[in-house]
């Protein structure tokens, strides 16, 4: 077996994400002959170091080359990152939903296009003062709302319409995590209570963020959200 396939059968044994560190720890209790071989490597080395930090290294550095491509799982959101053992059918099910993903934006776009064209103009005022409204956010509080369909345009179960009646105001980070899940949409009232919550937060770091929190910008700002909600 070579020392790559090794490194592979010792991630396996794993059930769910492991730091590089935990997984060249297996490799040692699972292959005591490559600890063994790194250990007296690693005296040989100018730098202390040790043949688990040896083993380690040259995992962390086959992940960052590719080396382990089509077999591992990265998990860049957090540091160290954690990686996982993944099956071909997981792979293949995992380069499906990329597709899918990759081409969700295209698909987002040609429906708004289409339900755009058929609308009404007061109904295109809405949406353009929506989309002023958002910027307008970004522009005086530096705040990053997204124009959010409640229900979700790419909703497999349940899609929903690109319309003003389906837009709310969330925050990029919240809109994330929605994702294309449908969400009952905010009531006037709550939706002004988020933004004001957003606002409230923003202005504990105004003065580091260099933002100054005019109540007669945001009065305004919420007076024509109302009118077009």
């Amino acid at each position: 077996m070579k020392i790559n396939e090794k490194y592979l059968e010792s991630l396996k044994s794993f059930d769910d994400y492991v730091t590089v560190s935990e997984w060249a720890e297996k490799v040692g209790i699972l292959y005591p002959d490559i600890l063994e071989k790194a250990n007296k490597e690693a005296q040989n080395q100018k730098n202390a170091t040790t043949g688990l930090r040896e083993i380690a290294a040259r995992i962390g550095s086959r992940l960052s080359t590719g080396g382990f491509d089509g077999f591992v799982k990265i998990d860049d959101t957090e540091r160290p990152r954690r990686v996982k053992y993944i099956s071909k059918e997981e792979l293949d099910e995992n380069t499906t939903q990329d597709i899918e993903e990759d081409l969700e934006p295209l698909n987002r776009k040609e429906i708004e296009k289409y339900s755009e064209d058929k609308m009404a103009l007061k109904e295109l005022y809405r949406l353009d003062e929506f989309r002023n409204i958002q910027k307008a956010f970004k522009t005086f509080f530096k705040l990053d709302f997204e124009l959010d369909h409640a229900k979700a345009l790419l909703n497999k179960q349940d899609a929903g319409e690109h319309h003003p009646d389906n837009f709310q105001l969330i925050l990029k980070y919240h809109n994330g995590k929605k994702s294309n899940n449908n969400w009952k949409r905010f009531t006037i009232k709550e939706q002004i209570e988020y933004i004001e919550k957003a606002i409230e937060l923003q202005n504990l770091l105004a003065s580091r963020l260099d933002i100054v929190i005019d109540k007669a910008i945001l009065d305004s700002i919420l007076s024509r959200l109302k009118a077009v909600y």
